[in-house]
């Protein structure tokens, strides 16, 4: 005669615990996000702001006793102006960077003008096509009106 167990055993999930679930794929991982969002619609979800992009420190304004890699330099100086020099090459490679998208940024607005310029200057054209017809039309229903009454 087998008794009935009082309390669950690891076999068996606990009613109203959540059973531990490891996901697999990212697919996985992202629907049990999902379900842990949609538990509590009404709380806010944290949206997380677009961090700033990386800017370099700006140049020091006086550099103490740095000799490089000259002779009577100590064993820590050539290391100092080794970090300054790569610092102040970052910073080089940023300006050119940044140079080179404001140079792409500007072409790109240019290129949004002359497109907006064309397709008004084909948007007019075409519209005074529209009006010349129109106006043929308006001007062969006169014709024709003058042509009856001259006929009465």
């Amino acid at each position: 005669k087998m008794a009935a167990p009082s309390a669950p055993g690891p076999s068996q999930p606990r009613e109203g615990l959540p059973t531990l679930f490891i996901p697999r794929t990212a697919a996985e991982e992202q629907r049990v996000r999902l379900e842990r969002l949609m538990r509590n619609p009404e709380k806010t979800v944290p949206i997380p702001e677009k961090l700033n992009e990386w800017a370099p420190r700006p140049p020091p304004e006086f550099v103490r006793d740095v000799m490089g890699s000259s002779a009577g330099a100590g064993s820590g100086e050539f290391h100092v102006y080794r970090h300054l020099r790569r610092r102040e090459y970052q910073r080089q490679d940023f300006m050119d960077a940044m140079a080179e998208k404001q140079k792409l940024d500007e072409e790109f607005q240019k290129k949004l003008e002359r497109n907006k310029m064309i397709a008004e200057e084909q948007t007019a054209k075409r519209r005074r096509k529209r009006q010349k017809l129109k106006e043929k039309k308006l001007q062969a229903k006169k014709n024709k009106l003058e042509q009856k009454k001259k006929e009465k």
